[in-house]
């Protein structure tokens, strides 16, 4: 049990109803349309990708907290942290949808690019040795944190990223999930 950030797949953003995301895509185009924006669709080759995103959030956000205020400013937190859609396209800001979730009573949709840029930069901000940290494969991420990688990593590459590896698991968890979404075409959410 508990929450877990996935990707989406190209037949639960088109399926309306509790087992799909048809009503946020239909609301999503409509608002996107209003704006004069072109429409979200699955690019083809999404449509065909057989991966699939799925790390659990676990770990305390306390020392993540603290250091996204030490390094962003209230609107970059919002930015990183207030969606419960993202999307893999560029908004200059957030949408917010009148499409329930089930964690909220509205769809707040963020674009990748820029939670993209806010977890770099925290990134670098704590010397997160990105190169080493795993990226694709379902619950990695997570794994990689929880079960020991990442201390052994942390003696061989230490720096300020191994003084909070909980704090460092949310920067990493952003980075990839932003990653990811722009490298597949597909939205995330929380599950």
């Amino acid at each position: 049990m508990g929450v877990y950030l996935v990707s989406v797949a190209a037949q639960d953003w088109s399926q309306p109803g509790e087992d799909g995301y048809g009503d946020v895509a239909a609301a999503l185009n409509a608002e996107l349309e209003r704006r004069g924006l072109p429409p979200y669709g699955f690019p083809q080759a999404a449509r065909e990708e057989q991966g699939w995103f799925e790390e659990k959030v676990s770990p305390s956000m306390d020392g993540f907290l603290e250091l996204c205020t030490t390094h962003l400013t209230d609107d970059e937190l919002s930015t990183l942290l207030d969606w419960n859609m993202l999307v893999p396209f560029a908004l200059d800001e957030e949408i917010v949808l009148p499409v329930g979730t089930a964690y909220s009573e509205e769809t707040t949709v963020a674009g990748a690019p820029r939670v993209l840029a806010l977890a770099e930069r925290l990134a670098r901000a704590v010397a997160l040795p990105v190169d080493a940290i795993p990226a694709g494969e379902n619950l990695a991420l997570s794994l990689w944190f929880l079960e020991g990688e990442a201390e052994r990593t942390a003696q061989a590459r230490p720096g300020p990223w191994a003084e909070d590896l909980d704090a460092s698991f949310y920067v990493a968890f952003y980075l990839r999930a932003a990653q990811y979404s722009l490298r597949h075409g597909c939205p995330m959410t929380y599950s």
